[in-house]
């Protein structure tokens, strides 16, 4: 095999092994995969017709975000965050958010806020919808306002933190969350978004503070929940 092809075949392994790690990762954060649901190589290698050293490839990736653990001579697991690690991951938002919302602020214009705007009538739109899919949506556009408000900081290491800790924060939700009602308050992202077009960025970062809070506050000590189906998770 000349280099050439070598490049070629190694970029297509690490192509097809980020895909994998990317199905898996939504799987996770929009909670059709809960937490301590065991993630085989060859039941996930056969629903994505993969090698087993793809799969390990891309689970290897998720464990480095968190999102999955290996456990000696047992395999690799959805994450179960403790208590504990809950409790850092919203301390690490709490000291993370509004410093995002403040390198952000001075590249937020009326074409932002018009995206901003338009994810939150989306939020919105699945709020009002009944069923285990458009629930799963909602908590996906819910992660994805937060996302969004990271992208407009220019920061692409704030950007890359955020993403971690949007998934690892849907991880602690699916574990411990108490209501029924969405997990990231619609309401409380709209006051930001205003907050924002207003140019009042300290009422904005305490509007994410309080909202953290609220999200945190619906938190308890369920044990974890039993693992999901990986069939069923990917609509496989």
């Amino acid at each position: 095999m000349t280099p050439a092809n070598l490049a070629s075949a190694e970029s297509a392994i690490e192509i097809d092994a980020r895909q994998i790690r990317e199905a898996v990762r939504d799987a996770i954060v929009e909670r059709r995969l809960a937490p301590g649901t065991k993630l085989s190589e060859t039941d996930v290698g056969s629903l994505f017709n993969v090698s087993r050293t793809l799969v390990r490839a891309a689970l290897q990736a998720l464990s480095y975000e968190g999102l999955v653990s290996f456990e000696k001579n047992r395999g690799a697991f959805v994450a179960s965050p403790s208590v504990a690690e809950a409790q850092q991951i919203f301390a690490t938002r709490r000291l993370l958010e509004p410093v995002i919302l403040r390198e952000a602020a001075p590249h937020v214009g009326k074409t932002q806020v018009k995206e901003l705007r338009a994810l939150l009538a989306e939020e919105e739109r699945l709020t009002n919808q009944r069923g285990a899919p458009a629930r799963r949506a909602e908590i996906k556009a819910s992660g994805d306002f937060h996302l969004a408000v990271a992208a407009m900081s220019g920061n692409a290491i704030l950007k890359r933190f955020m993403d971690e800790l949007v998934a690892r924060s849907s991880l602690v939700i699916a574990l411990y969350g108490q209501s029924v009602i969405s997990s990231c308050g619609h309401s409380e992202h709209q006051q930001i978004v205003d907050a924002l077009e207003n140019k009042d960025v300290e009422t904005a970062c305490a509007l994410m503070l309080r909202h953290i809070d609220h999200i945190e506050a619906d938190l308890d000590l369920r044990p974890a929940r039993k693992g999901s189906d990986l069939k069923d998770a990917f609509h496989l």
